[in-house]
C-alpha cells in the first residue's frame, strides 16, 4: 500500500485555547470568528483569486491533540451519554484512523496583513486556536447542501439548547460580539452528556476563564476571570 504524506498549509487562530467548551460542530456557534492563517510557502494571494466570490468554505484540518495509535472501529459519542457505541466512521469523533476533520465555515473576508499575507476571516468555526489546516475549498449549494439529508442518532440532538444567564457582569470582560460567541458555545451545553447537574465547571475562552454550573435546562456563569 502506497502511503501519502501530506503537510499543513494554515493554521487557525480562534478563542477557543483548549478542547473543552468547543462547539461539536461548525455553525452551532455563528459569532464565533477565527482566522486562517497561510504559512510562508502558501502566503501567495494569487492561491485567493476568486475565493471572495463564496460564501461558505471548506476547512480540512488535523484533529492534532486526538492523535493516538491503533484502530478503534468504535467510539462512545457524548451526545449518547457516553456509554453507547457506534463505528467510527458513523460518526464525527475525533479519534479516527488519520484524525482528519472537515469543518464548514462562513467565509466573511480576506484580510490583508502587513506580516502574515492574505488572511480569511471565517465565522462558526469549531477549530482549536494553532490546528492545523490541510486544504481549503469553496462550499458549493448546489451539490454540497442536501434538503433532504437524514442525521441518524445525531438528529436526537439537533435542537437542543440550554438557556444561558449570568450571575456575573459579562459586559465587564467581553465586547458584544464575543459575548454573543460565548453564549453561543454555552447554550450547546459543552458538558458529556453523563455528568451530573450541581458540578461547576471551567472553560477556557478567549483570555478568559468561564465558571459555570448546570440546573436543568439553565446555565449560569458564575464568574469570568482573566487568565
Amino acid at each position: 500500500m502506497k502511503e501519502t504524506t501530506i503537510k499543513p498549509i494554515a493554521y487557525v487562530v480562534s478563542d477557543f485555547k483548549e478542547k473543552f467548551g468547543i462547539p461539536r460542530q461548525s455553525g452551532r456557534a455563528p459569532s464565533v470568528t477565527s482566522k486562517i492563517v497561510f504559512y510562508p510557502e502558501y502566503r501567495d494571494k494569487r492561491a485567493l483569486i476568486g475565493i471572495e466570490g463564496f460564501s461558505h468554505l471548506w476547512l480540512i484540518f488535523d484533529f492534532s491533540l486526538a492523535h493516538k495509535n491503533g484502530f478503534s472501529p468504535t467510539v462512545r459519542p457524548p451526545r449518547l451519554g457516553g456509554n453507547e457505541r457506534v463505528g467510527v466512521f458513523a460518526s464525527r469523533s475525533p479519534f479516527r484512523p488519520n484524525s482528519l476533520g472537515l469543518s464548514s465555515v462562513k467565509l466573511i473576508k480576506v484580510e490583508e496583513d502587513e506580516s502574515l499575507g492574505s488572511v480569511l476571516i471565517v465565522g462558526g468555526a469549531d477549530l482549536l486556536d494553532g490546528t492545523p489546516i490541510y486544504d481549503v475549498k469553496p462550499y458549493l449549494p448546489f451539490t454540497d447542501c442536501h434538503t433532504d439529508a437524514i442525521g441518524g442518532y445525531a438528529d436526537q440532538k439537533k435542537d437542543y439548547k440550554l438557556d444561558v444567564t449570568f450571575s456575573c457582569d459579562a459586559r465587564k470582560f467581553l465586547d458584544e460580539s464575543k459575548l454573543s460567541a460565548l453564549i453561543e458555545c454555552l447554550s450547546d451545553d459543552p458538558r458529556p452528556s453523563y455528568q451530573e447537574d450541581g458540578r461547576e465547571y471551567g472553560m477556557r475562552f478567549s483570555d478568559f476563564e468561564i465558571k459555570f454550573s448546570v440546573n436543568g435546562k439553565t446555565l449560569t456563569v458564575n464568574k469570568i476571570e482573566k487568565v
